[in-house]
């Protein structure tokens, strides 16, 4: 942490949180503003999210970063589903705001804390890496489960802000795959209200999400996903056919996603996820 002062503060957190039970891992490395934990209590592990100290990558107020936490709960609960980390319960903690989850077995795919820019493409032991290096059948089912639930954002009038590959969570033994960040989700009709400096990773983020006041709904989303779909299968930013790894028939649909030309999209995630689905036939 940056001073003595931020770390007392985490320290006071993790007083308060062991209330739960044991703290055996901290996530102090976020640039969101929060601090998460990982806590076991009667065999059982917890994942908490907290706001209310500033972490070594965040550079704005921890009032901001807990006023967001606060408005991400009924975020949480609106779109709770099979493939999002389960909301359990959140309190205020001293200064700040804690949300409790259930533990979820899984790594994520940017841990920028442990593999940060080049290592994270290259290492044997970076969860991305590893990923990249699974079968394309198992990648082209977490990207599924990525989709599915999207569909169900969609459904409920919601778009996603700020997902990008840190916010897909893999567990490499069982082969399954969560959501664990929604808190900058939002509630349709929405507009790009920050510029160029909307929420969100560079690589996936639309062309919407740079313009001040541009809509961000479904055809936003859909760059979102065709762009996570060349992440996983494909070269990231480079959307050459000679960069993907699955076949020409899914890679014409990911290619129609992220037309830059917002009309020349699908003009829904569902129609998105069906194109896709015919592909796989």
């Amino acid at each position: 942490m940056e001073n003595v002062e931020q770390k007392n503060l985490i320290t006071i957190a993790i007083d308060k949180v062991n209330s739960l039970g044991d703290v055996f891992c901290v996530f102090d490395e976020q640039d969101s503003g929060n601090i998460s934990f990982g806590l076991e209590k009667n065999n059982k592990k917890f994942f908490v999210k907290y706001a209310g100290a500033k972490p070594m990558d965040f550079s704005g107020n921890p009032k901001d970063a807990v006023d967001r936490l606060i408005k991400a709960i009924p975020v949480y609960k609106k779109l709770e589903h099979p493939n999002l980390i389960k909301l359990i319960d959140h309190f205020p903690i001293e200064n700040g705001y804690a949300a409790v989850f259930e533990w979820f077995e899984g790594e994520c795919l940017h841990s920028h804390w442990s593999f940060a820019e080049i290592p994270k493409y290259t290492h044997p032991q970076s969860p991305f890496y590893r990923f990249k290096n699974l079968e394309i059948k198992k990648r082209i089912d977490a990207l599924n489960t990525i989709f599915a639930f999207h569909i169900y954002v969609e459904s409920q009038g919601y778009v996603a802000v700020d997902f990008y590959d840190g916010s897909i969570l893999y567990d490499f033994k069982n082969h399954q795959t969560k959501i664990c960040d929604i808190d900058f989700y939002r509630k349709t009709p929405s507009v790009n209200d920050l510029g160029e400096h909307f929420w969100g990773a560079t690589r996936s983020k639309s062309p919407e999400e740079f313009t001040l006041g541009s809509p961000i709904d479904s055809k936003t989303n859909v760059f979102t996903m065709g762009a996570i779909a060349f992440g996983l299968l494909g070269g990231e930013i480079d959307h050459s056919f000679s960069k993907w790894e699955a076949d020409k028939k899914l890679y014409e649909v990911a290619i129609k996603a992220v037309e830059k030309e917002r009309d020349n999209r699908y003009s829904t995630v569902k129609e998105f996820y069906e194109a896709w689905n015919i592909a796989l036939k």
